[in-house]
């Protein structure tokens, strides 16, 4: 098949067309992962966007749905270099262009990645459309254009779960079960995992779930996942913070990081094309040490404005300096802009920062 893809700026690029038939529009923005695809379209923080692959090759080890971080695919789009036909795993049930044409995403293959690449970094993720199935350039570039910017865009709701469920921990760990409120913003099941797997019961509820329901539930802690998206618009989420702040340890990653700082006064900015792949280095600024992370994030906390705030930063990303992590002074209320429940990515801070958790509310590793 026909396809192409159109920017904003009147940038046409033509290819072959994989996965479903149609046209999406979104933020055209890249990752820099090679192997992690199936986790990385499944994370639903990349709603209301077009994912390129900065990796040539994508699809090699075929599809298992073992590693999904939500039960369907996320990304609006697909743009890759060449996509795999014939992948080798022992566990691949699919090869990647059946997952897309069974979830009904289009995407584009055979395409300069690079160039696309270099023009994000310079021009910044620009809007943007494909089309799979035609190759008509002033369509895909007139619905670019036509597409709201991914601030005026509410993402949160199209993601969110519907109704709030409970899961238990098998494990033991604490002298009475411990029970965190996870607000549900896009989440990604291995944050989940990590939680459980360290004794701590767990209920969802969704973005918009209000105080009162929150504090209904008894939790011992509240948690903040991460989500697509400008922060902003969470207003349930930042609600929750300023209620309990003070009252319950309150934890985020991500979003939540953009979160629990915007509620305490601070302010956050949209990145020029974002952090996302698992190669990013965060220095603790409390003991110098560098760990490598995965990242998926296009908006950030504005370091200076946390001056007139009760929040520090504890973190920094190595390469722009940018805020990775915040704590309250005085409170249990901390965050990182990183996910350490990896999946894709290293798993250098998944010990440091979950265990921290259990420490927080009284438990002993």
């Amino acid at each position: 098949m026909d396809a192409v893809l159109g920017l904003e700026d009147g940038t046409i690029v033509k290819g072959t067309g994989i996965g479903s038939e149609g046209a999406v529009s979104g933020e055209l923005v890249f990752t820099t992962l090679y192997t992690g695809y199936e986790e990385a379209m499944t994370d639903p923080s990349y709603k209301g966007q077009i994912l390129m692959f900065t990796y040539p090759l994508i699809g090699n080890y075929g599809v298992s749905g073992e590693n999904f971080q939500s039960d369907n695919i996320q990304t609006d789009g697909i743009v890759v270099r060449e996509a795999c036909s014939s992948p080798y795993h022992y566990k691949s049930t699919r090869n990647y262009n059946q997952l897309l044409q069974d979830e009904g995403i289009p995407g584009i293959a055979g395409v300069d990645t690079r160039m696309l690449t270099i023009k994000t970094r310079e021009t910044g993720a620009m809007r943007a459309a494909l089309i799979n199935g035609s190759d008509d350039s002033d369509e895909a570039v007139n619905l670019a254009r036509k597409q709201p910017y991914i601030s005026d865009v509410d993402l949160i709701s199209k993601v969110t779960c519907q109704e709030p469920y409970h899961i238990k921990s098998e494990k033991s760990v604490f002298g009475k079960s411990k029970h965190a409120v996870v607000i549900d913003l896009g989440l990604k099941r291995n944050i989940l995992s990590s939680l459980l797997s360290r004794g701590i019961d767990v209920t969802v509820v969704p973005a918009n779930t209000s105080t009162s329901m929150i504090e209904a539930y008894e939790p011992d802690f509240i948690f903040l996942t991460n989500g697509p998206g400008d922060p902003l618009q969470a207003k349930g989420a930042i609600s929750a913070v300023n209620e309990f702040a003070g009252k319950l340890p309150i934890i985020g990653i991500c979003f939540g990081n953009q979160i629990i700082s915007l509620a305490l006064g601070a302010e956050t900015y949209k990145l020029k094309f974002g952090h996302r792949g698992a190669n990013q280095p965060v220095k603790d600024l409390e003991t110098g040490k560098v760990y490598i992370t995965s990242q998926n994030h296009g908006f950030a906390v504005d370091g200076q404005s946390l001056d007139t705030t009760d929040l520090s930063v504890t973190q920094i990303n190595a390469n722009d300096n940018t805020v990775e992590g915040v704590a309250h002074e005085y409170l249990d209320i901390y965050s990182v802009q990183y996910h350490p429940e990896a999946n894709p990515g290293p798993w250098d801070t998944e010990k440091l920062f979950f265990d921290r958790v259990v420490k927080t509310i009284g438990g002993d590793l």
